[in-house]
């Protein structure tokens, strides 16, 4: 157990209510969080604040049997805004007057799933999703649930339910399956989609390749030559674009760097790997930009030790070599392809980097990220130069800084 002195914990900025902001995908969007009467219930305050830190606006509607798992006070506390609990005189389920740009059912119940594909309006959620159909089906609403049942509750009428409201346009979060049960995903898989379903970014559906992490090259069958970066601007990146709704793809090494549950991605073990795993995608797929990232291994050694090298002793000399090069393979074979591109570089100045830069410019690519060791921001932080084809320079301090500066670039291009 870490040892605590009893410390006062130092003076915060935010107060008890606010959320630290992660975000602005959800500024100036009201979101209605529907809540049924599932054990999961109890995570709706949870919900309720990480859609906030996206800067959103959320009102809480509980059916009575939600409130057997969490509270009014719980909800009122998370959204800062008061609880519907009943059908009124206001008419609270009809949001005439504040209408919402989502409809979040989270948990979704197999009984309250049903009732909605049937029509039935008989209570303050099943009214509420009743009347923001209608708005869905005028396209100034969306409407999203978060399936979360016990295995057993999995039938055919319930999966005829769920294809007929996802025809009709509603949205089926995926759940996580684990235990034999649909549980609810993670809040930061609730808030993603949401997103999604509410951005009017340009981006929106353009298939994007994004590459990040390490590419490590074996000496034998244990050891391997790789370096120190993490990978987690390439996740950053893709997290951002698909915040924003594009069609984004993930190709990371192992390092730092984790991907959150709703990204799609591929994992990769070694170079060859990645410099394979990268064609491939790009010759399956119609990928309209790729954003490379990944430290890609320079060099090789010309031949991998069977086994394991014995410790002790001296070790066998190791020659290396150069690798191929991935992004050069990629604008040869793919020239229609938008690509962004990544310079590091240390013991140079920023004219230097800038000229380092405007030469991958001139060798045929659109974008290029380019940094130096030796600037960093006030808090160590990553600063990066996104150069163009124009020489224009985008200064970005920080890796979510640079990713969002990555998704503003290619969205006003």
């Amino acid at each position: 157990m870490k040892h605590w002195d009893f410390t006062t914990p130092p003076e915060s900025e935010i107060a008890d209510r606010q959320v630290a902001n992660e975000g602005t995908h959800l500024e100036g969007k009201r979101v209605a969080l529907l809540i049924t009467g599932s054990i999961a219930a109890m995570k709706a305050p949870l919900i309720a604040r990480s859609l906030r830190r996206q800067g959103g606006d959320v009102v809480a509607f509980a059916s009575p049997e939600a409130l057997r798992y969490t509270t009014i006070e719980a909800l009122e506390w998370s959204t800062t805004n008061p609880v519907v609990t009943k059908l009124t005189s206001a008419a609270e389920h009809l949001s005439d007057e504040h209408p919402f740009s989502a409809y979040v059912v989270a948990p979704a119940t197999y009984n309250t799933i049903n009732k909605i594909s049937c029509g039935i309006a008989d209570g303050v959620v099943t009214s509420a999703v009743a009347s923001a159909l209608g708005r869905m089906e005028r396209g100034n609403t969306q409407v999203l649930i978060a399936p979360t049942m016990h295995g057993s509750l999995h039938n055919s009428i319930l999966t005829a339910s769920l294809h007929k409201l996802q025809t009709m346009g509603v949205k089926i979060i995926p759940p996580t399956v684990d235990y034999g049960k649909n549980l609810l995903p993670p809040e930061s898989t609730i808030v993603a989609e949401v997103a999604r379903s509410v951005t009017q970014s340009s981006l929106k559906d353009i298939p994007i390749l994004v590459t990040g992490g390490t590419t490590p090259v074996p000496i034998d069958n244990v050891r391997r030559i790789t370096n120190r970066f993490t990978g987690r601007l390439g996740g950053y990146i893709a997290e951002e674009l698909y915040l924003r709704g594009a069609e984004v793809k993930l190709i990371c090494g192992q390092g730092g760097y984790t991907a959150p549950e709703y990204l799609p991605h591929h994992v990769i073990q070694t170079y060859s790997e990645y410099k394979t795993t990268v064609i491939a995608e790009l010759s399956t797929s119609n990928y309209k930009y790729g954003i490379f990232s990944a430290a890609v291994a320079d060099y090789k050694p010309d031949k991998v030790f069977s086994g394991k090298i014995p410790s002790g002793g001296t070790l066998q000399t190791i020659n290396l070599v150069p690798t191929a090069k991935v992004i050069a393979e990629v604008r040869d074979k793919f020239p229609d392809l938008y690509m962004v591109t990544f310079k590091y570089q240390e013991n140079i100045n920023h004219e230097q980097l800038m000229a380092i830069a405007n030469t991958r410019l001139q060798q045929g690519y659109q974008m290029v990220v380019a940094n130096r060791g030796e600037e960093t921001g006030e808090k160590g932080e990553q600063v990066a130069y996104l150069v163009t084809k124009n020489y224009r320079e985008i200064k970005a301090v920080g890796k979510k800084e640079i990713a969002k500066a990555i998704a503003n670039s290619l969205e006003i291009r």
